[in-house]
This record gives structure tokens, C-alpha cells and sequence, in this order.
């Protein structure tokens, strides 16, 4: 056996001498283990014919490439991008620094375009005055006024017929007869066969219904020395009751003075939760009940509570009460009735709120509410909603109550004092 494959079988059977008395196995039997060398060199070449064989179709596929060789370099498959080069330290350093951005320079380059300046923030809508919002308030009935008024008078001399026509479109507007009657009389005074401008005219009606309006635009007054001061709320469903209390506890408030508000239109959940949501907005105590509880029940505990607590104002809610229901007005009296236990002068203000849309219909609410509760104020709402804004003037001219407040919007500061001189201009259409 060769030194080989001695070798061979010696690794394969621990490769030491065996100890003396034992049989050598390789002595022993020297042609199996030929056999077993031989068969073992047959099984390398076929599993390395079948490798080569694996390979070459694969090799086939792509372009050949010379074999390394010492000192000798690679020929790369010319498809192929050559591989970068090799970076070392300080060029990675160097590269990293390069990708950095630089400082901003306080000095602006030359090369460089000038940012363009911000845009200016658009200017404020300046707050409007109240002259102005009432003016805007009333155009529906000012425009409708103009119209008829420039309609009549432009390139015409004053005669019956042009009066007549005046007279129609100032009752149309509400303005009442007797308003458009002072109104006609006055044009006609030394102005017959004469032609007479529409800018005249609307300065005189602005005069006339000054006139009508000065005597009742008063303030309301709640310094009278009663404490509390009881404003009694009343008025038919829909014509802002809940709100102007709403309105009117925040002014008072302002002003420094306690108020107490009664939710006492128990019939409507929604009237009681709008005044919860005023007494929070203005800091006011606010007394309220159940759906459907009796409203003189919670004036009687509204009136004891506002002495017990020393309040400057209770203003006292009441459900809306259509002036041809007896039943209605007769609740009404009710809880008047019960608040004069607690002070036979209460209630001290009685405010019935007058929504302008009405018409004709809102002088009659106030003959018969002031029958029933003794009418001291009005308040009249919505005059921006309707063409017929001179009811007021109509109201004024023939019941002669006090307007303490007007209003021409949902806002808050679209309830104001009255005044007398504002109203005619901007029912006039005047600036």
C-alpha cells in the first residue's frame, strides 16, 4: 500500500500504532481497504464532473471573463458600470463637510433675488356705529319710501294729485293717517305750482316724524329705589321676549348691577334653556322650574328670592300670550297677582315687546296688553325685517307709551336706546 494512501487510512483510524497484542486492521484485510480507497476516489470525480456541469450553462449566459491571473487584472463585462473607486477616511470626511449647508450670511449676495415683502394684512371692517346699523336696519322701509317719494316728485309742480299720491304711499308704509296727514299739509303750505325736489320732501317727513317720536323716546330708568327693581316681561309668541331679556341683563350688568332672571315661560323647554344660557353668559342667577310648571308658583319664588338675596333687577320672563285669548291674559293677571303680595308696587316696569313685522296688528296688542298688565315701555324688535317700519311712528302717535329700546338685529348691540332724531333720518333715507 502506498505511503498515500497509508496515510489515508490511518487519519481515517485514529492514525496511531495499536498497542502491542492488538490485530492490525489494515494489515489484516488489504484489499478491502484498496477497495474502499478506490471507490472513495471514483465518488470525488463524479460529484465534481456533475459540478462542472452545473456551471458551464451558467457561465454560458453572460459575456466570459478572463480567469485571474498573477499580476494580471480583471476584464469586466462592458455592460457594466465601472464600480467607484475606493474612499478613504479624509475624502469621506471632506465629503460630508461639502453636503453640509453653509451658514446664512448676513450680508445678502448680489446674485441672489431680494425675498419679496410680505403682503400687507388686510384692513379691518371698521366697527359700525349705531346710527349706521340702524340706518342699514330700517333701508327695506327707507328704500321703499324713496322709491315712491322720487317716483312723485321729480320734474313736477306740487298739486292735489302729487299729495294725494304722498299721502297713499306714508299710510302704505305704517306711518299712520294722521302722521301722512301732518306730513301732506306741510308740503302744501306756500309750495302749490311749485316744483318741489324728492331730497325736500324726505327732509320733511325726517321732521315730522321727529316730532311725532321726540316726546316718547325716554330711557329706561330702573334707579327708582326699589330693590329689586321688577321688569315685568310680556308679549305674543315670537316677538323676542326671552333675547331682549337676554340683551338687557348684559347691559345692566355692565353697568355693575345684580340681576336675577325668572324663567317664567314654562311652556316652552326652549325659552327656559335660552335664559339659562343669558344668566351664564352675564353672570345672573337664574330661577327656573320643570316643563310645564305653574308660572305665578315661580314668580311667587322668584320675587323671595331676589329679596332674600338683595338684587338691584329681576327681570321676570312670560309666556307668549296671543291678545284675542282670554284664557291666556287671564294667567297673565295671575302672576301679577302673586307678585304684588311680595310688593304691592311690582311689578315696576312692564315691557311689552312689539315685533315690527306685524303691522297694523301691533297696535292692537297694545291696547289690549295694556289693559291687562299695565303697559309702561315698549321694546320694538325686527325692524330690519320689514318694508312697514313706521308702525312705530303710528304706535307713538296714538298711544303716546314710551319706547325705551328698538332693534334691527339678532346681535346684542343691535338693541338700543331709542332715539328720536336717529330714527327719522334713517327711515327718511337721510345720512
Amino acid at each position: 500500500m502506498s505511503e498515500k494512501k497509508r496515510g489515508f487510512l490511518g487519519r481515517l483510524f485514529g492514525g496511531k500504532e495499536k498497542p502491542d497484542g492488538e490485530p492490525d486492521v489494515a494489515a489484516e484485510f488489504p484489499a478491502a481497504l484498496e477497495d474502499a480507497e478506490e471507490q472513495r476516489d471514483e465518488d470525488t470525480a463524479d460529484v465534481t464532473a456533475s459540478v462542472e456541469m452545473d456551471v458551464e450553462p451558467v457561465a454560458a449566459m453572460s459575456a466570459p471573463v478572463e480567469p485571474f491571473g498573477i499580476g494580471s487584472e480583471p476584464q469586466l463585462i462592458p455592460d457594466m458600470p465601472p464600480p467607484p473607486a475606493p474612499v478613504g477616511p479624509e475624502e469621506i470626511l471632506s465629503t460630508d463637510l461639502a453636503d453640509e449647508p453653509e451658514e446664512p450670511s448676513h450680508a445678502a449676495s448680489p446674485a441672489e433675488p431680494e425675498p419679496a415683502p410680505a403682503p400687507d394684512p388686510a384692513p379691518e371692517e371698521p366697527k359700525q356705529s349705531w346710527f349706521q346699523r340702524l340706518k342699514k336696519g330700517l333701508s327695506r322701509s327707507s328704500a321703499s319710501l324713496t322709491e315712491g317719494i322720487t317716483s312723485i316728485f321729480t320734474k313736477r309742480k306740487l298739486d292735489a294729485s302729487m299729495l294725494e299720491e304722498l299721502e297713499d304711499i306714508l299710510i302704505q308704509a305704517d306711518l299712520g293717517v294722521d302722521t301722512a296727514m301732518a306730513i301732506t299739509e306741510r308740503l302744501s303750505d306756500g309750495r302749490y305750482n311749485k316744483e318741489i325736489s324728492p331730497e325736500e320732501v324726505r327732509e320733511i317727513l325726517a321732521e315730522e316724524v321727529e316730532k311725532v317720536l321726540e316726546p316718547v323716546a325716554l330711557p329706561l330708568d330702573l334707579d327708582t329705589g326699589k330693590k329689586p327693581h321688577v321688569v315685568l316681561m310680556v308679549g305674543v309668541n315670537g316677538t323676542g321676549k326671552t333675547t331682549t331679556i337676554g340683551k338687557l341683563s348684559r347691559k345692566l350688568r355692565s353697568e355693575g348691577k345684580k340681576v336675577m332672571l325668572a324663567a317664567g315661560d314654562t311652556f316652552r323647554a326652549a325659552a327656559v334653556e335660552q335664559l339659562k344660557i343669558w344668566g351664564e353668559r352675564t353672570g345672573a342667577d337664574v330661577i327656573a322650574r320643570d316643563t310645564g310648571a305653574d308660572a305665578a308658583g315661580l314668580a311667587f319664588d322668584a320675587m323671595k328670592e331676589a329679596q332674600e338675596k338683595q338684587v338691584d333687577v329681576l327681570l321676570i320672563d312670560t309666556a307668549g300670550r296671543l291678545q284675542n285669548k282670554a284664557e291666556l291674559m287671564d294667567e297673565l293677571e295671575k302672576v301679577i297677582r302673586v307678585i304684588k303680595k311680595h310688593d304691592p308696587e311690582a311689578p315696576h316696569t312692564v315691557l311689552l315687546t312689539l315685533d315690527a313685522t306685524t303691522g297694523q296688528n301691533a297696535l292692537n296688542q297694545v291696547e289690549i296688553f295694556g289693559k291687562v298688565s299695565g303697559v309702561t315701555g315698549l321694546v320694538m324688535t325686527k325692524l330690519d325685517g320689514t318694508a312697514r317700519g313706521g308702525i312705530l311712528v303710528a304706535i307713538a302717535a296714538k298711544h303716546g307709551l314710551p319706547v325705551h329700546f328698538i332693534g334691527v338685529g339678532e346681535g346684542v348691540e343691535d338693541l338700543e336706546p331709542f332715539s328720536a332724531k336717529d330714527f327719522a333720518s334713517a327711515i327718511a333715507g337721510l345720512a
